[in-house]
């Protein structure tokens, strides 16, 4: 526990970028990149290097290799994304940051609504935090002429855990499921296997965040939910289909959300 290991920045997100230049090069999805200073720029490029979205090479380096003219609109379009991004981080997420810090740092001292509106908080200020660098570095590439992928499209309006892992952090959701969670075999398998490789791709990605129990059980929750939402599916329950559609949405919505955020509950503390 005293040993501290000095990292480079953003070594999982290049650490990721790079695993998947080489699987693709290896699978033959994508040719070898001859020139050195192309690969190296793909794999730091500096305005998503350290928050994201994690980038593939089939999409970011044949950008590499054009030339782009400065062109107004898009500047602009860029400027007003980056803006909107530092509004989310600078204004929404450091200002809850500054209550939510309080409240966890001595969660025993808190009484349970302080503690629930402490987490309601975090919800929101993890979203802003990420959401906002994610617009930062694609707005920063726009200006330069670059294209980066989406990686947050309004996760909380999501009526499913499975919806929300299709519009939250895409770029890291998509890397796990084509990088690890099809290799294990995906749906193509047993049931039984099928639940194990959802549940093991979700607790690694839990480690990928960070080497803590806090973390694992973050990741072990959400493959527990996906389990349980694809039996729930296949349980005929009456009740639900008597309910008007507007209100199953509002329920469903209001549900993934409440699952959503007892896992984040594991993911800010910070120990067991």
């Amino acid at each position: 526990p005293h040993l501290e290991l000095l990292l480079p920045v953003g070594i999982s997100f290049y650490t990721f970028q790079t695993l998947s230049y080489t699987i693709d090069v290896y699978n033959g999805k994508l040719e070898p990149e001859k020139n050195l200073g192309r690969f190296a720029l793909y794999v730091s490029f500096f305005p998503q290097l350290v928050a994201g979205p994690i980038e593939r090479a089939t999409h970011l380096i044949p950008q590499l290799r054009k030339h782009f003219q400065f062109d107004y609109q898009r500047a602009v379009s860029g400027i007003q994304q980056m803006l909107w991004g530092f509004f989310k981080k600078v204004v929404i997420a450091d200002r809850m940051a500054v209550y939510v810090n309080e409240v966890y740092s001595s969660p025993a001292d808190e009484s349970g609504l302080t503690l629930l509106l402490g987490t309601y908080f975090f919800a929101f200020q993890i979203y802003c935090d990420f959401s906002g660098y994610s617009d930062i570095a694609i707005g920063a590439a726009r200006v330069m002429g670059y294209d980066l992928m989406e990686n947050f499209r309004t996760p909380y309006s999501s009526k499913s855990i499975r919806e929300f892992w299709s519009r939250w952090h895409i770029s890291l959701s998509t890397w796990f499921r084509d990088y690890l969670y099809i290799p294990l075999g995906g749906n193509r398998v047993p049931q039984a296997r099928w639940f194990f490789n959802l549940f093991i791709v979700f607790v690694v990605s839990g480690f990928w965040h960070g080497a803590n129990w806090t973390f694992l059980i973050w990741g072990a929750l959400h493959g527990s939910y996906l389990v349980i939402e694809i039996l729930w599916k296949r349980v005929n329950v009456g009740f639900i289909d008597r309910i008007p559609k507007r209100g199953r949405d509002i329920l469903s919505v209001l549900i993934t959300f409440h699952l959503t955020l007892i896992a984040w509950v594991f993911f800010r503390a910070d120990s067991l």
